[in-house]
């Protein structure tokens, strides 16, 4: 049998915030939810979808898991999702590094990658 990757779960204290912050920094948008549970999707392609569930517990480490997000503008992206509430987390960064370390509102971790691969490929 062959797996695959349908959708990647996100914690979250407020899912308003959640939604509103996730639909924005990617382009996505409500497939189906409740106050609990969302999945969102990429209204113009098929990748897995991004699911955001609620919890009361409150972040307190690391994530063992984080998205990486590729773009070809990682200056103008960072800036624009520190704008919808992103924060850059501190990291020693060696000088050939591509990526930014950053959290969500909720403080889950993401990195920012500057895209060294066309799209067409």
């Amino acid at each position: 049998m062959k797996v695959f990757i349908g959708s990647i779960v996100v914690n979250t204290n407020d899912m308003e915030r959640a939604i509103a912050f996730w639909t924005e920094a990617l382009g996505y948008v409500v497939r189906s939810g409740d106050k609990t549970f969302t999945v969102l999707h990429d209204p113009n392609r098929r990748w897995a979808y991004l699911s955001l569930q609620l919890t009361n517990e409150i972040k307190f480490s690391r994530n063992r898991l984080h998205l990486d997000l590729f773009t070809d503008d990682q200056a103008g992206e960072i800036a624009r999702l520190e704008g919808l509430g992103a924060e850059r987390i501190p990291w020693n960064y060696p000088e050939e590094d591509d990526f930014v370390v950053m959290a969500d509102p909720d403080g889950n971790e993401f990195c920012v990658i500057q895209n060294q691969v066309s799209q067409d490929a």
